[in-house]
């Protein structure tokens, strides 16, 4: 008898056992879900992406917080690497949308394997994209401090509960690199207090006092994997002290046809 072929919306949903664990720890991984061949056409778009958003930097509002410079194009922000004595010169940590820069990166908020998972975890059919990031750590790279996205995003939207991310690793993820790292169950306490130490960033960074940092889980995962996770995660990474870059994409989604965060435009997701 032939098989039926499956949606790729059923394909990719969540198991009730996978839904289970989202709920419960706040995260969920799938290993290996992106081939070679598919991340090496990725690391060309990231880079003529990081390319043209290079070089439509000087025209932008260059700005610096806590050391850090920043600079403003249009309705995208980029953040660059503070230089050290290890990191030469500054390099991109973020380009938040990062779709904006690439056709392909955008297009890829529409796959299945990304979108399909949001829908079971949101219980819904209709998504739109909330915001997308490149994080690029090169080598010599700083750390993330311990930080959730809902403070971020709270002075911008009613539904922040709703703002579940996914994270593709473009690279082999190690403590040794700065792999992504989680507070396992953080989300269940919800939006946390932030740091009160005086800087200009300290306030999104959460209270180490809030957290146990004992529950933390350390995501050493190869390239093409992806970790979903609740925008209450308390969450970060270390340094990374390899030779090599350790890149990632995150996509944040959201219930219905709502705006982004940055653009304040509709971003609808394709079937």
């Amino acid at each position: 008898m032939k098989k039926a072929l499956q949606h790729p919306a059923t394909t990719y949903a969540l198991s009730a056992r996978e839904m289970k664990q989202y709920q419960q720890d706040g995260y969920l991984v799938r290993q290996g879900a992106f081939s070679a061949a598919e991340l090496a056409a990725l690391h060309l778009a990231l880079d003529r992406a990081c390319d043209a958003a290079l070089q439509q930097a000087p025209t932008g509002r260059e700005y610096f917080l806590d050391g850090k410079r920043f600079v403003d194009v249009g309705r995208c922000t980029l953040q660059f690497e503070a230089a050290t004595a290890s990191v030469m010169q500054e390099n991109f940590r973020v380009i938040e949308p990062i779709n904006e820069f690439d056709n392909a990166l955008d297009q890829l908020a529409d796959d299945p394997r990304l979108a399909a998972p949001m829908r079971s975890i949101l219980n819904t059919t209709r998504l739109s994209l909330w915001t997308a990031k490149l994080n690029l750590k090169g080598p010599g790279g700083a750390g993330f401090g311990w930080h959730q996205d809902s403070p971020y995003w709270i002075h911008d939207c009613d539904h922040v509960d709703l703002l579940p991310n996914v994270m593709l690793t473009l690279d082999d993820q190690s403590t040794h690199n700065g792999c992504f790292e989680i507070i396992k169950g953080s989300h269940l306490d919800g939006m946390l207090p932030g740091t009160d130490n005086g800087t200009d960033l300290g306030g999104f960074y959460t209270d180490p006092t809030t957290f146990d940092v004992g529950n933390r889980v350390q995501f050493e995962v190869p390239a093409g994997s992806l970790i979903f996770f609740n925008p209450h995660c308390v969450h970060g990474s270390g340094a990374n002290n390899s030779c090599a870059s350790r890149r990632a994409l995150i996509y944040t989604f959201q219930p219905g046809h709502q705006n982004t965060l940055k653009t304040r435009t509709l971003r609808a997701l394709t079937d």
